[in-house]
């Protein structure tokens, strides 16, 4: 009998083992099916429109998939590129995006002709522009006048905005007592196939080009630089030239129905500012994973070349704010509407927050 207890005993506890371990194999399968689950089930999805790519003004659009800030926020960021900010304001308020980055100008131009595009967030501390001239019109056009008649390229406007680059070349135009419309307007993609295309097809004879996509061609000797807004003699010469340049847009029906998607797309856009603070041009460039060694090197020269591009934290600036509105009233004094609207009104700083 005492034989018989024991081996009772040790089949009861033999018994007890056998069934903890398959409850356990059951919970590890359990939990590594949910996990396939989960990682089978995509992210909640955002769509941001941008000038781009690889436009210095713009980068830290590139960057936030390659950082991952917006997977930290939960959210899968998918950009759709266009070849001007008034573009991509065509496409937010298409519905074709939930979010547009564009220069706050462009918003402005928008908000005259009845769109509804509201600043939520600043993205540069600087607006970067590059008049540059093809190199066989050096002993032709010396100073803005000299381009009567000459063909430029400008980003790409749309019907109900105008471009912050096209506003900022009839100002130019003007101070040298040039009617803008004795030029010829080409649209201009702010990336750079689109620019170099124009400069070595000769089709354009000058455009109004970013970086590093002028100082690239320039570099190559295919251009040359009659106005900078780096160089403190074009700034002079241009009211408010300050003015707030990117700056992340959505639309007032999206900040009313979800505010939460704007308020994680707010903290993507400052996840990538932050980390651009704390980085190096250097580990900026290498995150953005660009395999072409000429368009490396050129990125990496201008963002050595331009400091205090970017914001540090997307707060709005009223320095900016003030800047941009002298900016876009000298663009259009003929509009009553232009020159009461204030740079204030087309802006939240909900999210981002204010600074002076």
């Amino acid at each position: 009998m005492a034989i018989a207890a024991k081996v009772g005993a040790h089949w009861r506890r033999a018994s007890w083992r056998n069934a903890l371990r398959r409850l356990a194999m059951a919970a590890l399968c359990v939990g590594a099916t949910l996990q396939a689950a989960a990682a089978d089930t995509p992210l909640p999805r955002i769509v941001l429109s941008v000038p781009g790519p690889h436009n210095l003004s713009y980068l830290p659009v590139d960057l936030i998939a390659k950082i991952g800030a917006d997977r930290e926020e939960g959210i899968e960021l998918q950009l759709l590129h266009t070849g001007g900010g008034s573009v991509a304001l065509h496409n937010l308020t298409s519905r074709n995006a939930d979010f547009a980055v564009a220069g706050l100008p462009a918003i402005m131009s928008q908000r005259v002709n009845g769109g509804n595009a509201i600043g939520i967030l600043a993205v540069d501390d600087a607006a970067i522009f590059v008049l540059m001239i093809r190199s066989g019109l050096k002993n032709q056009v010396k100073r803005f006048a000299d381009l009567k008649g000459k063909i430029i390229g400008v980003s790409t406007s749309s019907l109900s905005s105008t471009t912050t680059s096209h506003q900022l070349l009839e100002i130019l135009l003007q101070t040298d007592g040039l009617d803008p419309r004795q030029v010829r307007i080409l649209p201009a993609g702010l990336n750079w196939p689109e620019q170099s295309a124009l400069i070595d097809s000769g089709i354009a004879d000058a455009v109004m080009g970013t970086e590093p996509f002028a100082s690239r061609l320039r570099a190559e000797n295919k251009v040359y630089f009659l106005a900078n807004l780096a160089d403190p003699v074009t700034v002079a010469r241009v009211p408010g030239a300050g003015f707030l340049h990117a700056t992340l847009a959505t639309r007032a029906d999206l900040i009313a129905g979800d505010p939460q998607k704007v308020e994680k797309m707010v903290r993507i856009m400052r996840r990538t500012l932050q980390w651009i603070d704390a980085h190096t041009p250097e580990e900026l460039v290498e995150k953005l994973d660009i395999r072409d060694k000429t368009e490396k090197a050129a990125l990496l020269q201008c963002l050595k070349k331009y400091q205090r591009l970017y914001s540090k934290d997307g707060r709005f600036s009223g320095r900016q704010l003030r800047e941009t509105e002298r900016f876009f009233r000298a663009t259009a004094a003929g509009s009553p509407a232009a020159q009461s609207l204030k740079a204030e009104s087309v802006v939240t700083d909900k999210w981002a927050g204010r600074s002076e």
